[in-house]
């Protein structure tokens, strides 16, 4: 079991890869705070893990909200006495709307969620793995956050900016037995189009020929396969960078 004892928080978890993250987690031996917007889904991921003998709790969190972060940092450690491994799962799409389309209010939520929310969560975890020279921390970006036509402009733009958050974060925390990753993920089998609503028929456009390239289709337990290495010591000496996991889109 490479995650006996441990704590961990996974956002985004009812669902899609973060639930599948959350699920393997807790096979692993891991105590697992299960955080979405939707309560009632997360408490499913919860019986679903008690079911199979795991520990876990679920939060409601809407990870835009400062608040929420707070609580949710604070209930782990209330409930489990620390924090080990802090997950940032949660996210949303745009409407892959090219800059001269964004919108204020759509260009700000998609940050507030895909960005601020990584910065809030671990800045609050951190002064809990600093006391214990140990912690975990690993963002899921996307291959949007590595190239330039995987999305709209702020969809990419959000990721581009987790990527360097973590990279600053890794090498920031790497002499306090802290290590900070990412994941890029290609397309991957979630209910994160649920997030879109009117899609940009221009940026649509631009990207189609891009989309025709991808190879297939990811499975959420495929991601979580990456996630369980960088949360096990398995990935010890594994700091500051992102692991693509897209069977080859991003190669062309």
């Amino acid at each position: 079991m490479k995650l006996k004892d441990k704590v961990s928080v996974v956002t985004g978890a009812a669902s899609g890869m973060g639930k599948a993250i959350a699920l393997l987690y807790a096979k692993e031996g891991s105590r697992v705070v299960v955080s979405d917007i939707n309560e009632e889904a997360a408490k499913a991921t919860v019986e679903e893990i008690k079911a199979n003998g795991g520990d876990a709790i679920a939060v409601l969190a809407n990870v835009a909200k400062e608040e929420d972060i707070q609580n949710l940092i604070d209930t782990a450690v209330k409930t489990y006495g620390t924090l080990d491994v802090l997950v940032n799962n949660a996210g949303i799409m745009d409407n892959f709307e090219p800059a001269g389309d964004i919108a204020d209010d759509a260009w700000e939520r998609v940050f507030a969620i895909n960005t601020t929310s990584v910065m809030r969560s671990t800045r609050k975890a951190l002064p809990i793995f600093l006391g214990k020279k140990d912690g975990v921390i690993i963002n899921i970006a996307s291959a949007g956050g590595l190239q330039g036509a995987r999305a709209g402009a702020a969809y990419t733009a959000s990721k581009h900016a987790v990527v360097g958050f973590t990279k600053n974060t890794g090498f920031m925390y790497a002499q306090e037995g802290i290590r900070c990753n990412a994941i890029a993920p290609g397309g991957v089998e979630t209910n994160i189009s649920h997030s879109m609503t009117n899609i940009n028929p221009f940026g649509m456009g631009r990207l189609q020929p891009g989309l025709g390239l991808n190879p297939r289709t990811g499975k959420p337990e495929e991601i979580a396969s990456v996630a369980l290495f960088l949360a096990s010591d398995d990935s010890r000496f594994v700091n500051g960078t992102v692991i693509t996991a897209d069977a080859g889109w991003t190669a062309y």
